[in-house]
């Protein structure tokens, strides 16, 4: 199963945001080491998680619920 198939529609636009943002700024500065890289996908999670918690301000509620929570599944064992 996929992640993002238990997510509602405003928990997977704020992930995009921030992986969107983070592959503008690598892109726009060129990054190309490790910590260039982890920089921007620092900034770009940052700006995502700022438009979260100002969107969950101007709802009243949080935008992760437990309503779409995936709960752990039998190991499968391997014969």
């Amino acid at each position: 199963e996929n992640l993002r198939d238990h997510m509602d529609d405003l928990e997977l636009i704020f992930s995009m945001l921030g992986e969107r943002v983070s592959t503008e700024i690598t892109q726009q500065e060129d990054a190309r080491d490790y910590s260039e890289v982890e920089n921007a996908a620092k900034r770009g999670g940052r700006a995502a998680g700022n438009a979260r918690k100002e969107t969950e301000k101007e709802l009243g509620r949080p935008v992760s619920n437990s309503d779409n929570f995936i709960s752990q599944k039998k190991k499968k064992i391997i014969r």
